[in-house]
């Protein structure tokens, strides 16, 4: 179907009270009208890293990163781009330095701490990395839109290197039962760099999913409104994104719209975590 079909047969968005999202080429204007501003690159390198324009998402993130040098998750964000913009190198050493400064800045940085372990694995180390992995693990929230890929590449990189990992995998999970079927059957297949490489980009591919999720439900409650349920779906969407601010506000606007079901949002609320 032609560009012109598919536009004619979309619903109409701002009909309906919703908002289309803002064009590539609104959000670089936005960005260099105030380029001192972060959020802005920040937006920009995050719409041009989802529309696969990995270069070009990593000059964003470059600029972000330079109007806000201690923020943890730029610098992540920058050396992910850095990543996916190189066709024969899985790990450049720009990559790896942005990834060791958002450790530096923010020890608990799930994407840096993901990507740091795939560079040791890649150096050879694989029980270091697998280590590195499993406390990753340890520190994941139950439903991360991370985890499962995160047990996935643990899984498969004990099993091309004949490490035993599942008893380790359960010990770092607690008593979550977070291991998706079919993974103990795991074998070797690819080279160890094609699969480090290949596996290196799942965990950020579910978090760019879940974030979108997100910020749908998140527009459709605040144009349309919605039941308690759909409140605290996006409070633990938030807390599982590890958005606790955001989280607190889809509380607090929850128990506005809802005042008759307080008990039940401040009990779910309890439950996440979010205070």
């Amino acid at each position: 179907m032609d560009a012109r079909g598919e536009a004619d047969s979309a619903p109409d968005a701002e009909a309906d009270g919703m908002s289309l999202p803002p064009s590539l080429e609104a959000l670089e204007a936005q960005a260099q009208a105030d380029p001192e501003d972060p959020v802005g690159w920040q937006e920009l390198g995050a719409a041009l890293f989802t529309s696969n324009r990995f270069a070009a998402a990593a000059e964003a993130y470059a600029k972000a990163v330079e109007a806000d040098p201690e923020s943890g998750v730029l610098w992540s964000s920058l050396g992910e781009a850095r990543v996916m913009a190189s066709a024969d190198d899985p790990m450049p050493d720009a990559a790896e330095q942005a990834f060791r400064r958002a450790v530096e800045l923010d020890a608990g940085d799930p994407r840096a701490r993901y990507f740091l372990g795939v560079a040791r694995d890649l150096t050879g180390d694989h029980e270091g990395a697998i280590g590195d992995w499993l406390a990753l693990l340890a520190d994941t929230p139950p439903g991360a839109p991370w985890e499962n890929d995160l047990v996935r590449t643990i899984t498969q990189v004990g099993a091309i290197n004949d490490i035993a990992v599942e008893d380790r995998i359960a010990s770092a999970a607690g008593a979550r039962d977070i291991l998706p079927a079919g993974l103990t059957d795991a074998r070797p297949g690819p080279t160890q760099e094609q699969m480090a490489a290949a596996v290196s980009l799942a965990p950020d591919a579910q978090q760019d999913m879940a974030e979108g999720m997100t910020a749908r439900l998140a527009a459709r409650l605040e144009s349309e409104g919605g039941s308690a349920e759909d409140w605290i779906m996006l409070m633990r969407s938030y807390s599982q994104l590890g958005r606790t601010g955001d989280a607190r506000r889809a509380r607090d606007n929850g128990l506005a719209a809802h005042p008759d079901a307080a008990e039940r949002i401040n009990a779910a609320a309890q439950t996440i975590g979010v205070e």
